[in-house]
C-alpha cells in the first residue's frame, strides 16, 4: 500500500492531508509536526489569541481525533532531521526512518531575528510566528509597560495594535520612509499611520534600530538617529525566511523558497511543496505568497496531484489584516502599479491599484463588499475605468456584469 508523508504543522499541512484523503487516496498518510499540538492557525496568534479572546483549542484547524477518524497518523512533537530523496526516506529525531511514495513539504517560514551583537538574544526580545512565541510574550502585555516594535509591516502593526489595546505604551520604528512601504501604496500607509496614532502608538519612520541594551534582559534601545529609549520588551517584525533547510539537504532546487512547477511538484517529481515555504509561478513571475489563501489552495492542488490527479495551480492572491476596529482585505498583487485611485463611501475606504489600464489589486478598509467585487474583477481579468470604480455612486455589482 502506498505511503504519503507530509511535513508541517500549519494551514497547508492540515489542508493537504484532508484533501488527500477526500480525493480518494486510500493508502497510508503520516503527518509529522514538530510542535506538540495538531496543526493550527497562525494569523490569530498576533490578534485574538494574544488578546485572550481565543482559546487554544479554537486555534486547531481540526481536533486531534479527526486525524485518527480519517486514518491519518499524526506524529506531534517530532522533528524531521533529514530527507533522503534517493532512497525516499524521512529521518526523525526519534531515530525512526519513514519510507514514502510521495512526500509533501509544508514547512512554512521562520521569522528573521536580530543579531546577538545588537542585543537580539536578550530576554524580553520576541518574534511572532508560532504558539510558543505568543505564549511567551503574553505576560509582557501589562498596562503602561513600554514596548518597542521593530518593523512597520503587517506583523509589527498587528502586534502594536494588540499592545495598545491592552494599555501598553508602544513605539514602532520603521527604517524605510514609511510603514508598509514594501507591500502597500502611500495612501494605505497614511491610513494606518493615522489609525495607530489615534490609539497612542508613536510611529518613527526613516529610523532604524542601532542596538538593544541590557545585561540579561532588554532594558533600552538606541536608534539610528541617536535617540535612546527605556523599554520593558521588544517585538521584532522584520520579515520571514522560508524554511528550506530540509529541501536543500535533499538536493531540491530552491530560490527564496522551494521551487515548484504548476502542479506544485518540486525539482524531485515525488516531492511536493505548498504554503509559505514554496514559490509558484504567477503571471510569468516566480513569487512566494505568504497568505492563508495560498497555503490552502496550493496544498489542495498538491494533494490532488499526489492522489493521482493532473491539476494545475492558478494562484489567486488575497490577504487580510485586523488592526483595532479595522479589517483590511487585499485582493490581487500590486506589483508594478503606476497609479492608485481612492474610493470612499462613508467609513468604507478602498485603494485601487492600476498598471496602465489594468486593475491589479485593491486594498479595502472596512469595505467587505468592495473587496469581494474587486476580487472577482481581478480574477476575471476585468478592469473598470478608475473614475467609474471609485465613484461611490457606482453600483459595485454592475461592474461584474460589464
Amino acid at each position: 500500500m502506498a505511503h504519503h508523508v507530509v511535513i508541517g504543522g500549519g494551514q497547508a499541512a492540515a489542508s493537504l492531508v484532508a484533501k488527500l484523503r477526500s480525493s480518494g487516496f486510500d493508502g497510508d498518510i503520516t503527518l509529522v509536526c514538530a510542535e506538540p499540538v495538531p496543526p493550527y492557525q497562525r494569523p490569530p496568534l498576533s490578534k485574538a489569541y494574544l488578546q485572550g479572546e481565543m482559546e487554544l483549542e479554537r486555534l486547531f484547524l481540526r481536533p486531534e481525533q479527526w486525524y485518527a477518524d480519517n486514518d491519518i497518523t499524526l506524529r506531534m512533537g517530532v522533528r524531521v532531521t533529514e530527507i533522503d530523496a534517493h532512497y525516499k526516506t524521512v529521518h526523525l529525531d526519534t531515530g525512526e526512518v519513514l519510507t514514502y511514495d510521495k512526500l509533501a513539504l509544508t514547512t512554512g517560514a521562520h521569522p528573521r531575528t536580530l543579531p546577538a551583537a545588537i542585543g537580539g538574544t536578550l530576554n524580553g526580545v520576541y518574534t511572532m510566528r508560532d504558539l510558543r512565541d505568543a505564549d511567551s510574550m503574553a505576560q509582557e502585555f501589562r498596562e503602561s509597560a513600554r514596548l518597542l516594535v521593530i518593523g512597520g509591516g503587517y506583523i509589527g502593526l498587528e502586534a502594536a495594535a494588540v499592545a495598545a489595546k491592552k494599555g501598553v505604551k508602544v513605539t514602532l520604528v520603521e527604517m524605510t520612509d514609511r510603514i508598509l512601504q514594501r507591500v502597500a501604496c502611500r495612501e494605505t500607509s497614511d491610513y494606518f499611520r493615522a489609525l495607530h496614532s489615534q490609539h497612542g502608538v508613536a510611529i518613527r519612520e526613516g529610523v532604524g534600530l542601532e542596538e538593544l541594551t541590557g545585561t540579561d534582559r532588554v532594558t533600552g534601545a538606541t536608534l539610528t538617529d541617536g535617540t535612546t529609549l527605556d523599554i520593558d520588551f521588544a517585538i521584532v517584525g522584520v520579515g520571514i525566511q522560508p524554511a528550506t533547510a530540509l529541501a536543500e539537504g535533499a538536493g531540491l532546487e530552491t530560490d527564496n523558497g522551494i521551487v515548484t512547477d504548476n502542479h506544485c511538484r518540486s525539482s524531485d517529481p515525488d516531492i511536493y511543496a505548498a504554503g509559505d515555504c514554496a514559490t509558484c509561478n504567477f503571471k510569468g513571475q516566480r513569487i512566494r505568497l505568504e497568505s492563508v489563501g495560498n497555503a490552502i489552495d496550493m496544498a489542495e492542488v498538491a494533494a490532488r496531484n499526489m492522489a493521482g490527479g493532473d491539476v494545475a495551480y492558478d494562484p489567486k492572491p488575497w490577504f487580510w489584516s485586523d488592526q483595532y476596529d479595522c479589517k483590511l482585505q487585499i485582493a490581487g498583487l500590486n506589483l508594478g502599479y503606476d497609479a492608485v485611485h481612492v474610493r470612499q463611501d462613508g467609513a468604507a475606504l478602498s485603494h485601487w491599484y492600476y498598471k496602465g489600464d489594468a486593475l491589479i489589486a485593491v486594498d479595502a478598509m472596512n469595505d467587505a463588499r468592495t473587496y469581494m467585487v474587486a476580487k472577482r474583477l481581478i480574477e476575471a481579468g476585468k478592469s473598470p475605468a478608475p473614475e467609474v470604480a471609485t465613484d461611490p455612486d457606482t453600483d459595485m455589482k454592475a461592474l461584474l456584469r460589464a
